[in-house]
């Protein structure tokens, strides 16, 4: 799940969020978020669907191996 965590790394960037507020935007605490991007917690499945409502994203699209995405998304 490394790849996801890069992903949501890169989303979250590219939004221009803080830790903090991805956070709160997803309901968790920020070390959590941050553990998730570093590939230290694996999301369970609530998760996924909660990161990819965020971002407007498919599930699909958020656990494709390709990082790249199209600007609308973010």
């Amino acid at each position: 799940m490394r790849r996801f965590g890069e992903k949501l790394y890169q989303l979250r960037i590219r939004r221009g969020l803080t830790l903090t507020e991805l956070g709160n935007l997803l309901s968790v605490h920020n070390t959590f978020v941050s553990q998730l991007e570093k590939g230290r917690k694996v999301p369970n499945a609530e998760m996924i669907l909660r990161v990819a409502d965020t971002f407007d994203l498919t599930t699909d699209q958020l656990m494709r191996d390709e990082l790249d995405l199209p600007e609308k998304h973010c």
